[in-house]
């Protein structure tokens, strides 16, 4: 048994500029010069030795992708450094640096010059670096700082990690990327899903407009916004996920991009609250997804290990994906769009985590807590809100991004009510769930409920559909493809055969009847292994798929069929 599980994806990655695919599938210009690869890599820290090695752009020095493998606690300078030359004609009007997630505060520097900083560590950021580049070439250092101090957004990171709580995630774990602007570019997309069509607000650009389908439809305005309503439109759904690709013109600026057709909204269906999609009620059997990866940690050595994750958890019947507690880079949430996998996302905790309360006592059943006093640092609260605010804005145009977590089993909750009606004013296009566990308030779409260790039974349900946000979590440890010496899961099985009847039973025996009775969705503990957390349906390696697709799939297209 080791701590080093290496994936099959690493022999396919290219060690030269990993994940060098276009960062943005949802707004793409022709324009794009990739920073990835290797970087000159430095830590140091009154009374500890000091680091100077390479690394491997853009996965993280606690990873084995990195080259490096290390932790970088209790170091106090920390940085990378990099030379790159612009290809010839590359530089337009403007000249963008772009960081797709750098954790947890950093400092960017050309040329010796400071160009800006960023506070985070799981949204996109950029400088206009147009000043500070000529012709020959351009030198880039990028400081950084991470404590996982928790006024800042850290999911399940943690120092010490065991249980439910994962490897810290560093500095760069995104793309690191170019792009050269005209004078007066397109400088964002807002997509508003309707019935039958969309309406686009093109924000920046020229007055004179004009977007082209790949159908061969155009619609040319004036203006920033335009409603298109394609002739016989073809609706999104997990089982036919349609995407129409256009490409919108605006002056100099070019732009590609894609929308689908879908509407989620609440409805009241034969007495029953249900969540609809176009109309129409749909059971969301899905799955958490923490997108952790034994050799990348946060990132995949290639594209390919999302791709293998969503169409295998399709494989077996499933239709969504609730992304825990993490943003992933966009081409994840355009490989659901494509597929046809739901995504339910969650907002990034912050704030202090303690097991007594937030865990141990709602678990068994003291699930009512005032959350107005909670976690009062206003600097704390508003970071939360700010990023709340980010992960809207960057996903808001993702069809497969159906429904939103702000709170997940009191995680940093605070004046839930509150944050509610904020995230709805911001997005009233999906549904909200505010408090996903307990310690449920007055205000949300759903009734959210996480059941462990007892039978799915709801006896107290309200008005609101319901949705078993979490459940599950059966352990089978796969000699072989085992990260630790730690086990952490619901019921452990010492057979792959009474862990798949369990699971079949569970599925047929509880998740079925709830189906019957008109619940909403259903998130079963988890997609794959991570670390010692070992109740997924994958190993954390991704190789060993614990249950066949013949032995649930038709059970699980039945549950959809509710």
């Amino acid at each position: 048994m080791s701590s080093t599980l290496i994936t099959k994806y690493k022999a396919m990655m290219d060690t030269s500029c990993p994940h060098s695919y276009y960062p943005r599938p949802q707004f793409k210009r022709d324009s794009f010069f990739c920073l990835n690869g290797e970087w000159d890599f430095y830590l140091a820290a009154e009374g500890k030795e000091e680091v100077k090695t390479k690394i491997l752009v853009p996965f993280c020095p606690e990873s084995e992708l990195s080259g490096l493998g290390i932790s970088i606690e209790g170091y106090t300078e920390c940085a990378y450094e990099r030379s790159f030359t612009l290809p010839e004609g590359f530089a337009n009007d403007r000249v963008i640096l772009h960081f797709g997630a750098v954790d947890q505060i950093c400092r960017v520097y050309i040329g010796g010059n400071k160009i800006g900083e960023h506070e985070g560590g799981y949204l996109p950021f950029s400088f206009d670096i147009t000043e500070h580049i000529g012709d020959g070439e351009v030198s880039l250092r990028v400081e950084f700082l991470d404590t996982l101090d928790v006024k800042y957004p850290y999911g399940k990171q943690t120092k010490k990690r065991g249980g439910m709580w994962y490897t810290p995630v560093s500095g760069i774990w995104q793309t690191v990327w170019l792009e050269s602007l005209p004078k007066n570019p397109v400088e964002r997309l807002r997509i508003e899903p309707l019935s039958d069509g969309v309406k686009i607000k093109v924000y920046g650009g020229e007055c004179e407009k004009k977007i082209l389908l790949q159908s061969g439809e155009i619609y040319e305005f004036c203006g920033d916004e335009v409603v298109i309503k394609p002739e016989n439109p073809k609706l999104w759904t997990p089982e036919s996920p349609y995407l129409y690709n256009f490409t919108l013109t605006s002056g100099e600026d070019k732009i590609e991009s894609y929308f689908a057709i879908r509407v989620v909204d609440i409805q009241k269906v034969d007495g029953v609250s249900r969540i609809c999609l176009n109309g129409k009620p749909y059971v969301f059997n899905g799955l958490l997804d923490q997108g952790y990866f034994p050799d990348g940690l946060f990132l995949p050595a290639t594209v390919d290990g999302y791709i293998d994750d969503i169409r295998s958890m399709k494989s077996l019947g499933f239709n969504m994906l609730r992304k825990h507690i993490k943003v992933e880079p966009m081409i994840f949430y355009y490989l659901c769009d494509r597929e046809g996998m739901a995504v339910f996302q969650d907002m990034v905790n912050n704030g202090k985590y303690s097991f007594i309360v937030d865990t141990a006592l709602p678990t068994i059943g003291l699930q009512k807590l005032s959350d107005t006093n909670r976690h009062k640092n206003p600097e704390s609260r508003a970071i939360f809100e700010s990023t709340m605010y980010g992960i809207t804005d960057l996903l808001y145009n993702t069809p497969s991004v159906v429904y939103y977590t702000i709170f997940n089993e009191g995680w940093g909750q605070f004046c839930a009510d509150e944050m509610y009606e904020k995230l709805t004013a911001k997005d009233s296009t999906r549904v909200i769930d505010a408090t996903s566990g307990w310690f449920r308030r007055s205000k949300s779409d759903v009734d959210s409920r996480h059941i462990y260790f007892k039978p799915l039974v709801v006896k107290d349900r309200d008005d609101r559909p319901l949705v078993i946000s979490e459940f599950g979590g059966y352990s089978y440890r796969p000699e072989g493809h085992l990260y630790g010496e730690g086990n952490y899961g619901y019921k452990d099985f010492k057979s792959i055969e009474e862990f798949r009847d369990a699971l079949v039973g569970l599925y047929k025996n509880q998740v079925l009847p709830l189906a019957v009775s008109g619940a909403s969705a259903f998130v079963y503990t988890q997609v794959s292994d991570v670390e010692d957390e070992t109740n997924g349906l994958l190993s954390y390696d991704r190789e060993v798929l614990k249950i066949k697709p013949e032995q649930i799939k038709p059970l699980m297209d039945e549950i959809s069929g509710y």
